[in-house]
């Protein structure tokens, strides 16, 4: 479903309460089995998947936020479309521990992984700026003591953004995060919870661009962020880069012109033994390499969360396109 003329108003407002920084669930708790059983069981799984284990086909399975369906129904798509595999989809289970277990125990054959989540939360190291270090890192640990294997990356980066509106952008004269310095007397800024308490947060980010607002940031629920900065109640946030209601809403995402935010490029991660039963599996999914930018994500999102459309859809005129 596509959004109607006359319906801007309520289609924005929508897009704002839907919104999320789903920071990859870089910060998780342990979950016991049993509760891992239940969200992984049928009930918990899409409407029309099947049971749960991997015999008989491949089981898709995705974190719970939008830019998560979306990558884990082109996987699913793409194995259905291309390979003839048959394919159950465990989508929106959860952060990523339940996703992650999820491969471990064999519940699932493969999701799309964030490469700084996965050296931080899972392998429990310290970020690395480099992309490709942090991808090296990052496939050499799963395959050698996990037997998980990290394929080609996507092509965007979903890392953390501080955003600030078109109009104040323009105003000000900001187009880099180092920029807030000349506003920082003024500029009220508001962060979710997690952001304030990260190692790779505000504390790290202050001192890496020397950032002292006159006030403290205000914390605040992850789903109000947005409508905070449209209804100018603050003045900066930290989101993602790929959030479709930056364009949606004509905000802009500064420049990270110091390389403070580490890496967390979009990767599928699978099975050793899913691709050794389904070899061409390889191949194809290294079709997926680099084929989608940040700002084709954020489109994506966009289409979901702003015009209603369904994630399936999207996918599916996604998969359409690649040769």
């Amino acid at each position: 479903m596509t959004r109607q003329p006359g319906h801007k108003a309520h289609s924005d407002s929508h897009l704002i309460e839907r919104s999320r920084s789903h920071k990859r669930g870089t910060i998780f708790f342990v979950v016991p089995a049993l509760v891992l059983f239940f969200l992984l069981s049928p009930a918990c799984s899409s409407p029309g998947t099947g049971a749960g284990g991997t015999a008989g086909g491949i089981v898709v399975g995705s974190k719970n936020f939008t830019e998560q369906v979306i990558l884990g129904e082109i996987l699913a798509t793409l194995i259905e479309e291309r390979a003839g595999i048959p394919v159950r989809r465990r989508l929106n289970l959860g952060g990523t521990f339940i996703c992650h277990q999820g491969l471990i125990a064999g519940e699932l054959d493969l999701y799309v992984e964030y490469t700084g989540t996965a050296l931080t939360a899972i392998l429990k190291r310290a970020p690395v700026a480099d992309p490709a270090a942090a991808l090296r890192i990052v496939r050499e640990a799963y395959e050698k003591d996990i037997g998980l294997v990290w394929t080609e990356p996507f092509g965007f980066n979903n890392t953390f953004a501080m955003i600030v509106t078109r109009e104040s952008a323009a105003r000000e004269g900001l187009r880099k995060i180092s920029d807030l310095a000349r506003v920082q007397e003024t500029f009220r800024a508001g962060f979710g919870y997690e952001f304030v308490e990260r190692a790779d947060g505000y504390e790290g980010l202050a001192a890496a661009y020397g950032l002292r607002f006159a006030n403290r940031p205000r914390e605040m629920d992850l789903g109000l962020i947005y409508r905070a900065l449209a209804e100018g109640e603050v003045d900066v946030v930290a989101g993602n880069a790929t959030d479709g209601v930056i364009a949606g809403l004509s905000l802009v995402a500064l420049e990270d012109d110091r390389r403070y935010f580490p890496p967390y490029d979009a990767v599928p991660v699978i099975r050793r033994e899913t691709l050794d039963r389904h070899p061409s599996l390889r191949p194809l999914l290294a079709k997926l390499g680099g084929a989608i930018t940040a700002d084709a994500m954020a489109r994506m999102n966009l289409a979901v969360d702003g015009e209603f459309r369904d994630p399936r859809e999207v996918a599916r005129a996604f998969v359409a396109t690649i040769p």
